[in-house]
């Protein structure tokens, strides 16, 4: 079995900020650090190269491969910003509607800038799918 290429790493999150080159997603970066350390009262981490995660959890999948990632976090990508938010709380959906310009993938939220999106509503999602997916895993 493959071993998981990202993982949790000592690198520093301020270091890796002040690295993005550009000064809006830079600034955007700065303010979900702060929005996800007060949502979630935890630490961030580096997992691999480019991903600020939140939190901790141990998954194991029925094919035996099992692993640790992040319950939130974000990356500055080139093309947007990308939220890693979990899915599988009931109000999901309805907040998706309500946030704003946005695209999603499987646990992934894609938005161009903080800008494009009403941030109660981001705060919000972020909050109802940390706190389902903590409870779950503990």
């Amino acid at each position: 079995m493959a071993e998981l290429k990202t993982k949790k790493n000592n690198s520093s999150v301020d270091k890796f900020i002040e690295s993005i080159p550009d000064f809006d997603t830079r600034n955007d970066c700065w303010a979900l650090l702060n929005m996800m350390k007060q949502i979630t009262k935890a630490e961030p981490q580096m997992w691999g190269e480019s991903i600020i995660g939140f939190g901790n959890y141990h998954y194991k999948y029925e094919s035996g491969r099992e692993g640790d990632w992040f319950i939130t976090g974000f990356s500055p990508r080139k093309q947007n910003l990308t939220l890693y938010v979990m899915t599988g709380f009931g109000e999901y959906e309805l907040l998706l509607k309500k946030l704003g310009k946005h695209k999603t993938g499987k646990s992934c939220l894609y938005i161009h800038k903080l800008d494009d999106v009403d941030i109660n509503v981001l705060k919000e999602l972020i909050t109802k799918s940390y706190k389902t997916f903590s409870t779950k895993n503990n």
